[in-house]
């Protein structure tokens, strides 16, 4: 029996995950703010589905509160640290951006300095594909150079991963990043496309449609985030005793250090995603066609080779299924 530290418990991935671990007889810690970046009652409402389980703890703590994160890490004894609490969202880092460098790179240090004093064996946290920025090479490699973030957002999670091999590097705290490719299925973020399509379809209001719908993203249902994450956090991140400085891979170092892609290996243009949900909803979209915004990007594709070599795990639940779950989901949540 291993005992976690998960942070973000009440938001999509978090929630998901703790319900995993403590299915198979871990402990947990979880922490969330609650913020109100979205919803609070759907935050709730998650965290519902966790508290009084057997092996669960929930505290109400911000990562940014620095002697609040020192006291927890003092408190407990934590085997594995699952860091996926964040601000998340590309639009919301151009109009709020203090709010990324409080949770993002502030809460992160407080996240590895709470690792480093306090003997955690392997922390595991989210990454992003937004880090991959203007690159155009396809599909993405963990191996590829990714230094041309084009969102605030992506430039707070391409500094985790510096930030995490540096500690790396001092300290041997054996670090894992992990680059989620649009996640979606039940219990999702409500400013994801999925959730605001299906919210407008259902209320007959028309649908934003971003470049024209041609943009192409790596949907990656959340059983199989959930499964990528456990099984990687499972595995210890190790030197890569093949690692050369005079040809530096960005995926590996001399340090135990790892980063991997956890998508679908299966990119779905804006447009079928559409088609799906219709079918799925019985109603077809008003579309409103709109140019690409400020921040995005126009495709993401998840190279999961490492992932499948590493940890014997490839994401593999077809933009049908996944659909079908989100809308009988969603269905039932707003009585619909």
């Amino acid at each position: 029996m291993t005992h976690y530290l998960v942070t973000g418990v009440a938001g999509f991935i978090g929630s998901h995950t703790v319900r995993r671990l403590l299915d198979r007889g871990d402990t947990v810690y979880g922490i969330d703010n609650l913020n109100d970046y979205y919803s609070v009652q759907l935050k709730r409402d998650r965290l519902a589905l966790l508290e009084g389980r057997p092996g669960f703890e929930f505290q109400q703590l911000d990562l940014a509160d620095r002697p609040g994160m020192s006291e927890l890490f003092a408190n407990h004894q934590f085997d594995v640290v699952i860091h996926l609490g964040a601000q998340a969202g590309v639009r919301y880092s151009l109009t709020n951006p203090h709010a990324y460098v409080d949770s993002n790179l502030v809460g992160f240090v407080n996240i590895l300095e709470g690792c480093r004093h306090h003997g955690v064996k392997h922390l595991a946290y989210a990454s992003s594909s937004s880090v991959y920025g203007a690159n155009t090479e396809m599909p993405f490699s963990i191996h590829h150079n990714v230094d041309h973030p084009v969102s605030l957002y992506a430039a707070t999670k391409k500094a985790n991963e510096l930030m995490a091999h540096t500690y790396s590097h001092l300290y041997k705290l054996p670090t894992t990043g992990l680059r989620f490719f649009t996640v979606y299925g039940p219990w999702g973020r409500p400013d994801m496309a999925l959730w605001l399509f299906t919210q407008a379809i259902l209320a007959g209001q028309p649908i934003d449609v971003f470049n024209e719908g041609k943009m192409r993203r790596d949907f990656t249902y959340v059983d199989d985030i959930v499964e990528g994450v456990i099984r990687v956090a499972d595995h210890t991140a190790a030197p890569n005793p093949q690692w050369s400085s005079s040809h530096p891979d960005p995926a590996t170092s001399f340090a135990p250090y790892r980063v991997y892609n956890i998508g679908n290996n299966q990119p779905v243009e804006l447009m079928y995603l559409i088609e799906v949900l219709e079918g799925h909803l019985g109603t077809k979209a008003v579309k409103r066609m709109l140019p690409m915004q400020p921040g995005d990007v126009p495709a993401t594709f998840a190279d999961v080779d490492d992932l499948i070599a590493d940890v014997g795990f490839r994401p593999a639940t077809t933009i049908e299924d996944g659909v079908g779950r989100f809308v009988k989901w969603y269905r039932e949540y707003h009585n619909r």
